[in-house]
């Protein structure tokens, strides 16, 4: 995949500081994609947002870990769009806002979400945050993390990538952040005691635009330890899609006669 980028996140390196959290609020925040002035507040956990929310497009997600060789441990996980190779949020959305972009990322154009909310749906990593304007007639919205398109298509590193002190992130060519990630993984098993570390992302969905390091199982850090394309989603796309379309312009049309068919009487008793 030498055309596609990937942003590596070394978890052994996070500290938690979430500078990653704030680059990404200031950064979007300055496009007017992020607001980044919402009010938080204390909930007795580390963690703040509890989520990923329209206004959160990455965060810090702390995690208590037993491990039996070493003791107690904190796990952090940068979360945030995985920006896979075979997308199902791609393949699912009707109105093409969300999209394979440069270097493999999965762009998103906001003016073009109708809020059919298909993608948050699909998505294995539940990443895609709705916003819903009007409950009433359903107006919404979906959002993510874009990578920095902006940024990454001028050839500048992501936001959060730029400010991590504890070089935890880096990007680049995706062969190449595998590469590094398979040298780490290495280093920290033989040399640093953390047997159980391992590389997520190299496989999964066609392979991850997020190479993680991880130390210990994926499952413990809340990732789906064997992530596959959503069947239903396949499905959606070959069957119930088409099909909708179908009932849709029969409705429409048979609408239409009815106006055709109605107006026609309309005019011949206005005749006679």
């Amino acid at each position: 995949m030498a055309d596609k980028y990937a942003m590596y996140i070394d978890s052994s390196k996070c500290m938690a500081c979430r500078g990653c959290q704030v680059a990404c609020k200031q950064w979007n925040d300055n496009l007017g994609y992020v607001p980044g002035e919402r009010e938080t507040r204390n909930v007795g956990t580390y963690e703040n947002p509890l989520s990923l929310d329209p206004q959160t497009w990455t965060r810090i997600k702390f995690t208590e870990y037993d491990d039996p060789d070493r003791g107690f441990q904190w796990l952090f996980l940068k979360e945030g769009c995985m920006h896979c190779t075979e997308a199902a949020c791609v393949d699912v959305c009707p109105t093409t806002a969300l999209k394979y972009g440069p270097h493999g990322i999965v762009t998103f154009e906001a003016e073009l979400c109708n809020g059919c909310g298909y993608c948050s749906q699909f998505c294995p990593f539940q990443v895609p945050q709705m916003e819903v304007f009007n409950r009433f007639t359903g107006e919404a919205k979906s959002s993510k993390c874009v990578f920095c398109q902006d940024r990454t298509t001028n050839g500048l590193t992501p936001a959060c990538v730029k400010t991590c002190p504890a070089g935890a992130l880096d990007w680049g060519e995706r062969d190449a952040m595998v590469s590094k990630a398979d040298t780490r993984v290495n280093k920290l098993k033989t040399d640093l005691g953390f047997p159980k570390a391992t590389v997520y992302g190299k496989t999964e969905l066609g392979g991850l635009g997020r190479i993680y390091v991880l130390t210990a199982p994926a499952e413990e850090y809340g990732l789906p330890k064997d992530a596959k394309y959503p069947a239903t989603s396949t499905l959606w796309q070959k069957v119930l899609q088409p099909v909708g379309g179908i009932a849709l312009g029969a409705a429409t049309l048979g609408a239409f006669v009815v106006y055709l068919f109605s107006r026609q009487h309309v005019e011949m008793e206005e005749v006679e």
